[in-house]
């Protein structure tokens, strides 16, 4: 009787609950930290999908509002297409269906014929939305298609895009230093290298030999001129070395053009650059703060933009 008494005692006595030890704290407040990071991460991804997308609505409304043939029709990509390596004028009759008419102009200082090409786009109205506007970018091979703006600095248009919205895209812009008409000896044109592939996010796929095989050539538009650029090298530079310099003195040029050739990932063996040549410089960031990715492009052919 006793025992069962005790027995019985016994199963109604409480448990003791188990006291906190100090690495239970440690892991409880290890876990506050683990759940604050992520959402921080949360929401800084967020705020990144946020910028990506009030940048990239904003240029495609750009592209499908002034990237247009008299304000109506949308450009015609193809025909630019088969203008990719046409220098001559018999070639570009061939591809057009329609007799080239020349027009005699001022072109870098010399009274010169040119061929006459319709502008596809209407510089008139983007002119309205941002008076920096120094021209249109196309690349056909990684499908970019841009306007592109000069600032007073070079500091201006890193993080606002051609509406000179704040965003952390910005603008493809001009070096501050070179002349709005392309007759320096090296215009640069600068763009971010976007994670989602826009601005000049795209432009290391010319490290693949596939992406050179669609187009070897860029094009800038303008208000008065077209000006067609061979790719003769695409390569990984020191931020602060020649690339980056809009004139040159006779001995620095050929040492740095032929550094260009050499260090290029892209095939030029049938390209010829001289120090009389208009070079225009494509550049973005790599990831290392102590280099820029380059394309290069050699002037080979100035339309009149009508």
């Amino acid at each position: 009787m006793g025992s069962r008494y005790r027995e019985d005692n016994s199963r109604k006595r409480p448990k003791k609950k188990r006291k906190k030890t100090f690495g239970d704290v440690i892991s409880a407040i290890l876990m506050v930290i683990a759940l604050c990071v992520f959402l921080f991460s949360a929401y800084t991804l967020y705020g990144f999908y946020k910028e990506y997308k009030k940048s990239a609505d904003e240029y495609d409304n750009l592209e499908s509002s002034y990237a247009v043939d008299d304000g109506e029709e949308p450009a015609q990509p193809d025909i630019l297409t088969d203008l990719d390596g046409l220098e001559e004028d018999e070639a570009l009759q061939h591809v057009t269906g329609q007799e080239v008419r020349m027009e005699t102009v001022v072109e870098n200082g010399e009274e010169v014929s040119l061929p006459v090409m319709k502008n596809p786009i209407d510089f008139a109205s983007l002119t309205e939305v941002n008076e920096d506007i120094v021209g249109w970018l196309r690349i056909r091979a990684l499908d970019i298609s841009y306007p592109v703006v000069q600032g007073e600095d070079n500091d201006y248009y890193l993080h606002r895009t051609f509406e000179k919205t704040d965003n952390f895209a910005g603008c493809l812009f001009m070096n501050c230093d070179n002349r709005d008409d392309y007759t320096d000896q090296n215009t640069i044109i600068y763009g971010h290298n976007m994670k989602d592939g826009s601005m000049f996010g795209k432009l290391k796929q010319f490290n693949e030999a596939e992406t050179f095989k669609k187009s070897k050539f860029f094009w800038m538009f303008t208000a008065d001129r077209i000006y067609q650029y061979r790719i003769f090298s695409a390569a990984v530079v020191n931020k602060t070395g020649m690339t980056y310099q809009v004139m040159f003195k006779d001995e620095e040029f050929t040492p740095w053009i032929t550094s260009m050739f050499e260090n290029s990932v892209v095939e030029n063996d049938d390209v010829t650059v001289t120090k009389d040549d208009r070079i225009m410089t494509l550049s973005t960031c790599t990831g290392d703060d102590a280099t820029r990715f380059v394309v290069l492009g050699k002037l080979t052919q100035v339309y009149v933009a009508k």
